[in-house]
């Protein structure tokens, strides 16, 4: 490899550990998977507790490998979910803040538009977006709730049957009751295809899904009555009075009366930790509670689990959370699990067989006076059998059983004789032609490749329009979605998910309620987490054909669950691996970190550089260097095209301080509105998982005004300091779904630990032309590439849909 003129050739390095799978309390944050918006209070420890600290020690001088960058954005890694900092599997840090970001935040959102009034919300459609996204989640519930009731009520003979059975039982009821006679089955001609849905033309006049805020209740402004109580029950409990609206968005209006009589439900809001929930406790209970008492077991259970989703988990293995509670100095784990079951708080599965709260103490032997329904029967029946005893919450549950039949249902609806050999036959490479013959007899099709192999499924969307079908590909940023749509040559055959689940972009809906679509091609499947994954599979109709295409090297969703790495094990549908290289030396160093090699390409066009830095100093000086002066003149890529990467939020070369010096450099101002001015790069977080870069271009009584890539958005001043910070720098899960003419990536010294293949993968595949690696971490790079893959997640859709009929599925 090469260096740019005036630079030394050097070596390369990466992030902070993928996702944590570990329950207990670490000291590292797991994979907070959403830049959430923090916590107001959170570094503010209530009662005694003690206050969360800043994040990890920074670096300074040559001393970089004694800190550690934390994965919470937060000032505090152990504070507020809000910032997630450290690139694990999830997003960096905040989220590692235990209480859960998405409810936080879809709150502050819904806030926003009650200001404004119904009739406003249209006029901020970020917010209604991330209002439907939430409104979707609900009635998802609502709907797998309702299954759940119908399965068990009494089921009328042959109501079970479908197909050809279901047929054959009402042919015969037929003939018993006299309604038709025996000879009007015999002979019959060939039942007539189904009905074709109708055509794009005909659904358009149907209202887009923006449309579901105003029909599901949205979350409503906390009052003054009830922010004032919980302020005073806050006061009381020593905490700070910055939580009490993250406390009623949380518990509702009836958080103040929650709050005095079980303390410990501050543990449901985002950023407060045990050790502040216990100091609250004593300051409210006295000696009236204890560290065994049943309310403080329940929301401990409660945390770990939410702590365990912000790393991507959907379930926990139950003999952890009984370690991790043993650590938070519960004197008997097992009864604590028990009480937290009961209580409803988690539900107990066994290698995909559900067992709800009720069923737990049949599963561990009914009547044993001996107690076998706590955690020391759960761990018994463990031993004894193979299966895995693994504690979850219902949220997740619901999603991935949800999600694992309609993924099924897809499968085996679809109508599998459709004929597109000839469309294969004109496809641009072989891959192509080998995905739309899959999809073409098939339901639901899995998709594998590299950046490359993003034409491919590009291809399919072409030749399926062409055919006549309602094609659509969906992209997880505004980015990806531009990408897809210049390579299908058509800017409407491409939406983003977040677009498309709010139905602010799309089709809109048919008269079922229903996507009207018949092929919907999803690119960068890694990033879809189970519950956004669950809302969309249910929006889709019977027949539809659903493509899951991605690259399965990079970092995992921000969200719980690994849908597209679950689909692809449990191998319930066929599989299409891209033969299609990404091209140039960035393309060849990447392939070679996506099987553990780290290998020296040529790059006689300087596209790959190493800058050796020997401490974080000097890292964010090279790096301000690289991206205001030897890149724009060596490859002349402007500053606003090069996007610098690092590992987590926090140290001396997290973003904070990248963003810092970059902006001093690139656009000096006194951050008039809110800490910005006009010109600045952004990011904006409108949900917890999604990142939307853009530029600040005013601001007014109305809120900070962004061009968010080209589409104007406006955030609410109660908004900003959440869900606004500076973009030149991100972090890796940040920048995955993206690409940029050139990518600085950044490994100081204190990024050693935070290092693994799918983040070198992830953020050194982030520049086209260029890309800049600032190394300090010597050779845990390679060690990284070679020896530390992907942290498992603990999931239960693959074994569910391991279990589900699919007669489709690859052998």
């Amino acid at each position: 490899m090469t260096a740019l003129p005036g630079e030394t050739p050097g070596t390369v390095g990466t992030d902070t550990p993928q996702d944590t799978v570990s329950p207990p309390d670490t000291g590292a944050e797991g994979s907070a998977h959403a830049d959430a918006p923090e916590a107001p209070g959170a570094s503010e420890p209530p009662g005694d507790a003690a206050g969360a600290g800043e994040p990890a020690a920074e670096v300074s001088g040559t001393d970089v490998a004694a800190a550690e960058d934390r994965p919470a954005e937060v000032p505090d890694a152990e504070a507020g979910p809000a910032d997630a900092d450290t690139d694990t599997d999830a997003e960096d840090g905040s989220a590692d803040d235990d209480a859960p970001a998405e409810e936080s935040a879809g709150d502050l959102e819904a806030d926003a538009v009650t200001a404004d009034g119904t009739a406003e919300a249209p006029a901020v459609p970020e917010l209604s977006e991330a209002q439907a996204e939430l409104a979707a989640q609900r009635e998802l519930r609502e709907r797998i709730e309702k299954r759940k009731a119908e399965k068990t009520a009494p089921i009328a003979a042959g109501t079970g049957l479908s197909g050809t059975a279901a047929e054959l039982l009402a042919a015969v009821r037929a003939v018993e009751s006299g309604e038709k006679s025996g000879t009007a089955f015999f002979d019959s001609p060939a039942p007539a295809p189904a009905a074709r849905r109708p055509e794009p033309a005909a659904t358009a006049a149907q209202p887009p899904r923006a449309s579901v805020p105003a029909v599901s209740p949205a979350p409503q402004a906390a009052s003054p009555e009830a922010l004032d109580a919980v302020r005073a029950v806050l006061v009381a409990g020593g905490a700070p009075e910055a939580l009490a609206r993250p406390a009623v968005g949380v518990l509702g209006e009836q958080a103040a009366e929650l709050l005095r009589t079980d303390p410990w439900q501050l543990l449901t809001v985002p950023g407060v930790r045990p050790e502040q929930a216990d100091g609250f406790a004593r300051a409210l209970l006295g000696d009236g509670c204890g560290p065994d008492d049943g309310r403080r077991t329940a929301a401990l259970v409660g945390w770990l689990l939410e702590r365990a989703a912000l790393q991507g988990h959907t379930a926990l293995d139950a003999g952890a959370v009984r370690a991790a509670l043993a650590e938070r100095a519960v004197g008997d784990p097992d009864a604590a699990v028990r009480n937290a079951v009961e209580e409803g708080v988690a539900l107990v599965f066994r290698e995909g067989d559900d067992l709800e709260p009720d069923d737990a103490e049949a599963a561990d032997g009914e009547g044993d006076e001996e107690g076998a329904t706590d955690g020391a029967g759960l761990a018994e029946d463990a031993d004894r059998e193979p299966a895995q005893v693994l504690l979850g919450l219902d949220r997740y549950a619901l999603a991935e059983e949800s999600l694992a039949d309609g993924l099924a249902r897809l499968v085996n609806a679809c109508e599998k004789a459709a004929d597109w050999a000839e469309a294969a036959a004109s496809a641009p490479s072989p891959s192509a032609a080998e995905l739309i013959r899959t999809t073409a007899a098939a339901g639901l099709v899995a998709h594998s490749g590299g950046e490359a192999a993003r034409a491919e499924p590009a291809a399919l969307i072409a030749a399926a329009r062409g055919l006549g079908l309602r094609a659509l590909g969906a992209t997880h940023s505004e980015d990806g979605r531009r990408r897809l749509a210049a390579a299908v040559g058509d800017p409407d055959t491409a939406v983003t998910l977040a677009g498309l689940l709010s139905g602010a972009q799309g089709p809109g809906r048919d008269e079922d309620g229903a996507l009207a679509l018949d092929l919907l091609v999803v690119l960068d499947a890694p990033q879809l987490d189970v519950e956004n994954a669950a809302v969309l599979v249910e929006a889709l109709a019977d027949g539809t054909r659903l493509v899951l295409s991605g690259d399965p090297g990079v970092l995992g969703s921000a969200g719980a669950g690994r849908v597209f790495a679950d689909v692809l094990a449990a191998r319930a549908c066929p599989q299409v691996v891209s033969r299609t290289p990404d091209p140039g030396p960035i393309g060849e160093l990447v392939s070679g970190i996506g099987i553990g090699e780290l290998n020296q390409v040529d790059a006689p066009g300087k596209e790959v550089v190493i800058v050796p830095v020997r401490d974080a100093g000097e890292a964010v000086h090279r790096t301000v260097q690289l991206v205001a002066d030897s890149v724009p003149r060596a490859f002349s890529i402007p500053a606003e095209e090069t996007q610098v990467i690092t590992v987590g939020h926090g140290g001396a070369a997290g973003t904070r301080a990248l963003n810092e010096a970059l902006k001093q450099r690139l656009n000096p101002g006194p951050g008039r509105f809110g800490g910005f001015d006009p010109g600045d790069r952004v990011v904006h977080v409108p949900a917890p998982g999604r990142t939307v870069p853009g530029v600040v271009r005013s601001a007014d009584a109305e809120g900070l005004r962004l061009d968010c890539g080209g589409v104007p958005v406006v955030v609410p001043q109660e908004r900003v300091e959440s869900s606004v910070r500076h973009g030149w720098a991100l972090s890796a899960h940040q920048a995955a779904g993206m690409r940029w003419p050139a990518a600085v990536v950044v490994l100081p010294g204190d990024a050693a630990q935070g290092l693994s293949r799918p983040w070198v993968y992830t953020a050194f595949g982030r520049g086209e032309r260029h890309l800049s690696v600032v190394h300090g971490v010597d050779q845990a790079l390679p060690h990284a590439v070679a020896h530390i893959p992907a942290q498992e997640r603990t999931t239960r859709l693959r074994p569910l849909l391991e279990a589900l009929p699919t007669p489709d599925a690859a052998s």
